[in-house]
């Protein structure tokens, strides 16, 4: 799959076959996250891979749109570490473009999984801060489940002309 066509066929995934991720798989998508652009190349991100079901079915108790997390096999945690950052604030773009990284490698990779938002609702990140044990300066942003598709969701086409400017806002293509 190239690298177009993974951005076009990507969509979040919400139902998952039983079927366990390889652990060459889930250092595949970490591999591809950690190869994400960062604010003076700080990397100022950690992740947590999460296969403990007890864990697993704790999650959504505390993050209300991560009910997924009690079918699939595995979730990885993606926070921000603030002690790395060279550029105090970028961590979230950082950890972000990580964790777009991550949903295309886990595409690239057959499997199927969602973006569930942590950051910066403060209920969120406080369960998920107790729940891993995570010290102040490691900050929630995202839990993305992964797994085997148990859907297909259809492409779809988002492209939207009504969305791009040329040189001033409100300045259409002539």
């Amino acid at each position: 799959m190239d690298t177009i066509e993974a951005i076009h066929t990507r969509r979040s995934i919400r139902k998952y076959t039983d079927r366990p991720v390889p652990r060459e798989l889930v250092t595949e998508m970490l591999r591809a996250a950690m190869s994400a652009p960062s604010a003076v190349n700080a990397q100022p991100w950690a992740f947590i891979v999460i296969d403990d079901r007890k864990i697993l079915e704790e999650i959504p108790t505390f993050s209300p749109y991560a009910g997924m997390c009690r079918d699939a096999p595995l979730a990885i945690l993606v926070c921000g570490d603030t002690t790395l950052e060279k550029v105090p604030g970028y961590w979230v773009q950082d950890c972000s473009a990580a964790t777009q990284n991550l949903l295309l490698a886990a595409h690239a990779c057959g499997l199927g999984a969602v973006w569930t938002g942590i950051y910066p609702m403060k209920d969120r990140v406080e369960g998920f801060r107790k729940t891993f044990g995570l010290p102040e300066h490691i900050i929630p942003l995202a839990l993305v489940p992964v797994g085997y598709p148990d859907q297909e969701p259809g492409q779809q086409d988002r492209f939207d002309r009504k969305k791009i400017y040329y040189n001033t806002y409100g300045k259409r293509e002539e």
